[in-house]
This record gives structure tokens, sequence and C-alpha cells, in this order.
């Protein structure tokens, strides 16, 4: 049984787990802007132009690969761009067969939307920190994901400064085979498979880690508390082996009844501020 008081610790849990890395990753957003970088320098042609449509129409019959780029100058990954008036497809493999006789309709597109205007009208100085722009900002939906595995960084992150050696994703038939544990009481006799997010040996004990952070409520928290309940109860009745849970976030306010009945009975149970304070090393260093 665990000695620490529950209602202490909870008041420790972090609000976010947001760190620097989680607003923007520059790295994709560049590659992405680099990976069309020679065709939108080419539609850069197209700045200041006095005669747009029948220049921008020149340009692509000569450089047909330039039209791909033309949905994302609206914030479209799809090469597709579905409305109203019809589905205008923006591959390269239209440019080279049949742009020629779709010009009008491409022309009517590039005017409507107002990219036109953006260009011959000097609106952007250059098209490729125009789409740098672009990139930001559509990286900003990948946020939610990233926020789901910053938890994971941040905890691989404390593994690799403490020095700590650890595996990722690891499935229990993997450990039953490769080390001879029998963690049959967790996987229902082998009938079910679970992947713990890490996995750390220390004097012959393998500690089986799941990791998470939960902002804001929601029925999978409680779900979630159950779960690892049984892990714990379970791991109880297997030698060598040792269940981790490193949880956090603000959201388990709203399900500390189901938390604390993990708590009571899985003495492995960490936070962020655990881990700040050298509890989580204490157990794997």
């Amino acid at each position: 049984m665990s000695k620490r008081d529950f209602s202490e610790w909870l008041k420790t849990f972090q609000t976010t787990n947001r760190t620097f890395n989680y607003w923007v990753d520059f790295d994709k957003v560049l590659q992405n802007v680099d990976n069309i970088k020679v065709e939108l320098n080419i539609l850069n042609s197209l700045i200041g132009s006095v005669n747009i449509k029948d220049d921008f129409v020149k340009l692509i019959e000569k450089y047909p690969e330039c039209l791909k780029c033309i949905p994302l100058l609206i914030a479209v990954r799809s090469s597709e761009v579905e409305q109203i008036e019809g589905v205008f497809n923006f591959s390269e493999k239209v440019a080279k067969t049949s742009f020629v006789a779709d010009k009008k309709k491409y022309i009517e597109f590039m005017e409507k939307v107002g990219l036109f205007n953006l260009m011959e009208n000097r609106k952007i100085k250059n098209l490729y920190d125009y789409v740098v722009g672009i990139e930001v900002g559509l990286d900003t939906n990948a946020r939610k994901n990233r926020g789901g595995d910053l938890m994971s960084k941040i905890v691989s992150d404390y593994f690799d400064n403490n020095k700590i050696k650890y595996e990722k994703e690891v499935y229990t038939y993997v450990l039953e085979k490769r080390i001879g544990l029998n963690l049959s009481p967790i996987t229902n006799s082998g009938q079910a498979s679970k992947r713990f997010d890490f996995v750390v040996e220390k004097n012959g004990t393998i500690y089986g880690i799941e990791v998470n952070f939960y902002s804001g409520g929601g029925s999978k928290l409680n779900e979630t508390a159950r779960s690892y309940k049984e892990i714990a109860v379970a791991s109880k009745n297997i030698s060598n082996f040792e269940f981790v849970w490193i949880t956090d976030g603000a959201g388990w306010n709203s399900a500390k009844k189901n938390l604390k009945e993990t708590f009571d009975i899985l003495d492995n149970i960490y936070n962020i501020a655990d881990m700040t304070s050298g509890k989580l090393a204490d157990l794997l260093k």
C-alpha cells in the first residue's frame, strides 16, 4: 500500500504538459515547403504580372508541376478542391493532360478565390514565405496529437537524462518469448495482447510502464483507471515483473475517485512532480 497522501499527491498534478516544441514543428514545416520550393519560385514570376491570366496559362503549360502548389496557397493539402461549382483537380497529371482544355475553369478559380489579386497587386512579396506561414497555420491542427505524444516525450527525455535504459512500445508476447516472463495474469492467459509504452529492466525485474496525460475530463479517465487497477492487481502474482503508471493532468480532478482506487493498491504510480523530485529515478535507475 502506498504511504503517500492521495489528496496531497493530486494537488501536485500539472494543468498542462506543453513544452516549447508543442506549438509548431518547424522542421516539418520547412521540409514541407522545401519540397515545393522550386515550383513556388517559378510561380513567383506571377507576382506583379500586368497580364496575369495569360501569364498563368503560359506558366502552367510550360511548368505543369506548378499546378500542384495551388491548393496549398489556400491552405488545402488535397490535390482536389471541391465546391458547389464542381471539383478542381490540381494534380500534376491533370496539368499535363487536360489543363489546356479546362484553362478557363482554372483561371476562374484563381481569380474568384483571390489568388490573382494577391499576386498581381503584390499583396505578398514571395510565395515561399507565404507558404511557410500557411504551413505554420496548418501545423497547429496537429497540436492535439502532439499533446498526446508530449507525455511520452517527457518521460523518454527523463529516462535519457537519468541514463535509464528503456525500450518503447513493447508487447507482452515479446517479453514472454524473449525473457520468459509469464504474463498470463494480465493477458487473459494469452487471449489478449498488451503493449507497454515503455519497458525498463533493472536487477532482473521488468518494469512495464504506461504513460498518459489528461488535461480534460471524460469517461476515458475512469476506464483507464479501472483498467490499470486490474493490471496492478494481476501484476502482484507475476514474478520478476512490476507495473508502473505515470500519469498527470488536471482532468483527473473529475475522476479522482477511480484514480484513488488505483493509487491505493499500486505503489508504482507517479506524476511529473514525482519525476522532478527523483522518485521515479530512485525506482528505475
